[in-house]
């Protein structure tokens, strides 16, 4: 590798070894996430028992160290996973450009050209003269040149090999033209990607971070960026991923992860591929910040890391990953796209980017992943955080568990993205299962409702919801016969009463009751419309176990709300989830309708 600045020969790129600069960034990958595990054990370890044994001047003054340290040590993790993905960005626009060369040279080598150590190529003598008949000479070209051998009669017709030396030579020129720029701009970022003298790292030197990631991720020439079909269907951007080169394809993966990974229609293993990296990167910013959302999102992030580093069986895709709103995590437990049956799990309120969703939601998705797998091994089922869902407490924000609108966004995204799947499988018509619980089966039903229904939907099941937004099971477009209803004698979620009853009873003050009698006569609508475990609704509900009760001599409990997906709390719901995902559906024992 060049410095930047010095002449780069189509030798020295020829003989170029990008598995050592690939090598370079796992090193640096490596040092990063030693740099991490210092600063968790200073978090967990070292200010803690600090805390715990000491007090006074010196403990404070000795905790403020520590804190510094542990500054130091998120921003060498920050640095290193930038310098890592710079590197491996760099092999990957290298090797574009040797596939170029070598293909050049390959066509050289047949046609028994000599490519010259300038970039200019010799062509021997071919064809015949118009006068004489006799074989036109041979000469050498160089790069948008004229051959330096001209025939001196202007009736002559020129040498056949001219124009395919003319070809040979410049694309070995542009080869090395390109490789030098791609050089250039790549030293430069490496050059800035530095930190200051110093053990401080103060809140500038966190801004510059910021702005070393953005020229990381827009390093690429501005081309390829304007060329992605973000506005496309998912079809269509399956299609135009499917056109590109493989050149183009590794261009875009190591130049814009946070884009191809995130893109709706993409194959699940390159998303997979372009999240993984998206990850570290993200890791990397997020550990710069010190409030409470980015701590948050931290942690749920480095839950998802560990988990893919660990290896899981199922093994985990990584659909989708983003730090905007509450926070984005789409992980697969199994590969969607080769999977007979595919369940997606769409969770609820105070669903976001945190640990506690990287360990509860995640297990959920696998739990039922597991249990599909041991109805039939083409399964995969995944869990989908593409939306906002309400927060409570949330200032404000709380009431959104009250509207629609978070729901309706929602739903539009799912939606995408369940189109995405459908065009990136490889089979026809796979088996899909859509499951939507507490708020998220309100998401569930607005993707119902845009035209066509959810693409490639074939089952729907709704657990502990508060409605779906619709007052029958028909309207949500796979047929009432494959609407399926959990809902727990002591989930209070499932029995809120209706926006009707509820300005009824505000109302009628003293008689409320009576009111809210009248405002629900069926006694079966719930906040978001028709009860989906109710006789009216028309789904098919199966048992679940009742769960703790409200209020207990234990105390309040929720958890009746949460314990559906549960094989050990829960078996014969968790159980019913598993059958009715592996298209085994008239296997599950029916309840009553309310």
């Amino acid at each position: 590798m060049t410095t930047g600045t010095a002449a780069l020969s189509w030798a020295a790129l020829r003989d170029l070894r990008c598995a050592e600069l690939e090598s370079a960034a796992d090193g640096w990958g490596r040092v990063g996430n030693r740099a991490d595990a210092a600063r968790d054990r200073i978090d967990k370890h070292l200010l803690n028992g600090l805390r715990e044994t000491q007090q006074g001047a010196a403990a404070e003054s000795a905790a403020a160290r520590l804190r510094r340290l542990n500054r130091n040590f998120q921003y060498v993790h920050t640095e290193c996973g930038l310098i890592r993905t710079t590197l491996n960005s760099l092999a990957h626009e290298m090797k574009a450009q040797q596939r170029a060369l070598m293909l050049a040279l390959e066509d050289a080598a047949a046609l028994k050209f000599t490519v010259q150590a300038d970039g200019s190529v010799s062509y021997p003598a071919a064809g015949e003269g118009l006068i004489d008949g006799r074989p036109l000479q041979g000469g050498t070209t160089t790069s948008n040149g004229l051959p330096d051998l001209v025939p001196p009669s202007g009736l002559a017709a020129p040498n056949p090999n001219v124009a395919k030396a003319q070809d040979i030579a410049d694309r070995v020129v542009g080869a090395v033209r390109a490789a030098a720029e791609i050089d250039w701009r790549y030293a430069g970022i490496l050059r800035r990607l530095k930190a200051e003298e110093g053990l401080a790292v103060p809140t500038s030197t966190w801004k510059d971070a910021a702005s070393d990631a953005a020229d990381v991720r827009d390093a690429a020439r501005t081309y390829l960026r304007d060329a992605i079909p973000r506005t496309a269907s998912p079809a269509e951007r399956n299609a135009w991923w499917a056109g590109l080169t493989q050149e183009q394809r590794e261009e875009y993966l190591a130049v814009y992860p946070d884009v191809i990974g995130n893109l709706d229609g993409i194959p699940a293993a390159v998303r997979d591929a372009a999240n993984r990296d998206n990850l570290q990167l993200l890791i990397g910013t997020l550990a710069g910040r010190d409030d409470a959302d980015s701590v948050a999102k931290l942690a749920g992030l480095r839950e998802i890391d560990r988990q893919l580093q660990a290896g899981t069986d199922p093994p985990m895709f990584l659909l989708g990953i983003g730090e905007e709103g509450n926070g984005r995590a789409i992980v697969s437990y199994g590969d969607p796209d080769t999977a007979r049956n595919v369940a997606a799990y769409v969770p609820g309120l105070n669903t976001s980017l945190d640990k506690e969703f990287a360990e509860g939601d995640l297990k959920r998705a696998r739990d039922t992943a597991i249990a599909t797998h041991d109805l039939d091994h083409s399964s995969a089922a995944l869990v989908w955080l593409g939306y906002d869902a309400p927060q409570i407490p949330d200032g404000l924000g709380s009431l959104a568990v009250m509207g629609e609108g978070r729901a309706e966004r929602g739903g539009k995204s799912f939606n995408s993205f369940m189109g995405g799947l459908a065009a990136a499988s490889r089979y026809e018509d796979p088996h899909v299962t859509v499951i939507g619980h507490s708020y998220g089966s309100r998401t569930v039903g607005a993707a119902t409702q845009y035209e066509g229904g959810i693409p490639g939907a074939d089952e729907i099941v709704l657990v502990g919801s508060p409605g779906v937004g619709v007052d029958s099971a028909e309207e949500l477009g796979v047929g009432r016969g494959h609407v399926f209803v959990g809902a727990a004698e002591n989930d209070i979620v499932t029995k809120l009463p209706s926006k009707s009853q509820v300005v009824a009873g505000a109302l009628a003050g003293p008689f409320a009751y009576v009111a809210g009698d009248l405002a629900d006569p069926g006694d079966d609508d719930l906040w978001f419309g028709k009860d989906p475990a109710s006789v009216a609704f028309g789904a098919r509900r199966f048992p679940v176990d009742d769960g703790p009760r409200l209020v207990s001599g234990r105390g309040l409990s929720i958890d009746a709300h949460s314990q559906y997906f549960d094989p050990q709390r829960d078996a014969v719901s968790a159980d019913s989830i598993a059958l009715i995902a592996a298209g085994r559906s008239s296997e599950v024992k029916m309840a009553e309708a309310r």
